[in-house]
């Protein structure tokens, strides 16, 4: 037997039905009202704070106010506030050097600097093929001026930025050894950075040392792997020690030719959703590998010995690693500066992310005397094994 309901409770349910509707839908608008107005409250405070601040120094400071200095100085400070290692403001020039460096070229000397312990700097590296290469400078050199400027009274970021020019800018360092100070004058000029490095170990193992992720670095990988296999490397080690990373794009085209045909790495936003960042099409290289990592091996590289350990192309010697595994992107400001931002973290498809972490090496390896590079040697011991 059917059953009916009344008109008039047929209305009374539809009006109740409504007012539970309206009566939930403002509890959340209100929740939400109240949230954006918290953040307001809390947002108004902090730029009041700052206003307060920015209008007791301008009336009692005793020295002159640089804006672009302070301008910088407070992007800078706003992002280090957040409280993440990898995110950091960049001036306009800081942000000229990076992309340069990005690119594998750099205008300047080839020096590696160093803030030492005196106040001044200190050569920590001096690259080949460079301007400062063959002018007698070397590694653990004290850097005491630059055209005059006294590096120690500057500070570390003002002689930092002193060191930049322009393509064929002349530029003279005063540099102290054993107590005596000399000028050295140079040419600052655009500078090809080499990550690559690669050889023969004896008749069948080629070694490719990488020591960082640049644009150009697909390149000199390519034809390291190239020139090792035509020369009869019937196995391969890679060494990533020191090596903090860099462009994912460019690990990606390093990986495409070693790995089986797939989506190799993904990376996950703060919305929850996912990219793919390494995919690998269906050219593979069937040889045996090994990679070698350490305390310094970071990021990019990291995520290199991952994903060859993870689908089965090479086991990982050594020490555990950095344990980076958050991805940052670079977003450019109108006033030439750029702000670089966390923005997701990433792993391979097989394992979970490594973040703070880091790599557990299948053969923990340490080099525990300066004399021997154990690590090394048991790459090739596990390669002539496999033979």
């Amino acid at each position: 037997m059917n059953k009916k309901i009344s008109l008039g409770l047929a209305l009374s349910l539809i009006a109740v039905s409504m007012a539970v509707t309206f009566i939930l839908t403002s509890f959340f608008s209100l929740q939400s009202f109240n949230k954006k107005v918290v953040d307001v409250t809390e947002k108004s405070k902090k730029y009041t704070s700052l206003q307060t601040l920015d209008g007791y120094i301008r009336e009692n400071y005793y020295g002159d106010i640089d804006e672009n200095k302070l301008s910088d100085g407070l992007m800078k400070g706003y992002v280090s506030g957040i409280g993440d290692k990898y995110s950091r403001y960049l001036t306009a020039a800081e942000y000229l050097t990076e992309k340069n460096e990005n690119s594998g070229e750099l205008v300047g000397l080839g020096l590696t600097l160093a803030e030492d312990a005196s106040g001044y700097m200190r050569i920590s590296e001096i690259m080949e093929d460079s301007p400062a290469f063959d002018s007698g400078l070397l590694d653990g050199d004290i850097i005491t001026a630059i055209d005059g400027l006294d590096v120690k009274e500057a500070g570390f970021s003002e002689a930092m930025d002193a060191m930049r020019g322009t393509e064929g800018s002349p530029v003279t360092l005063t540099v102290r050894r054993d107590g005596k100070e000399q000028e050295y004058s140079f040419v600052r000029r655009s500078i090809e950075i080499k990550t690559v490095k690669a050889e023969m170990l004896g008749s069948q193992i080629g070694y490719i040392k990488i020591t960082g992720f640049k644009q150009n670095t697909p390149q000199q990988f390519i034809d390291a792997l190239e020139r090792l296999t035509t020369n009869g490397a019937k196995s391969l080690i890679f060494d990533l020690r020191g090596n903090g990373g860099g462009l994912m794009t460019a690990l990606q085209e390093c990986l495409d030719p070693l790995l089986p045909e797939g989506v190799i790495a993904e990376a996950e936003y703060k919305d929850g959703h996912t990219e793919t960042i390494i995919y690998s099409d269906e050219s593979e290289l069937d040889l045996p590998m090994v990679t070698i990592v350490d305390s310094d091996t970071a990021s990019a590289a990291e995520l290199f010995a991952a994903s060859l350990r993870d689908f089965r192309k090479a086991p990982v010697v050594g020490s555990q690693t950095y344990g980076k595994g958050v991805m940052q992107e670079t977003n450019e400001m109108e006033n030439g500066g750029a702000v670089i931002l966390t923005v997701a973290r990433y792993r391979t498809t097989v394992s979970d992310c490594y973040d703070g972490i880091g790599l557990t090496p299948d053969y923990q390896v340490e080099n525990e005397d300066e004399n021997v590079d154990a690590q090394y040697n048991k790459a090739v011991e596990l390669l002539l094994t496999s033979e």
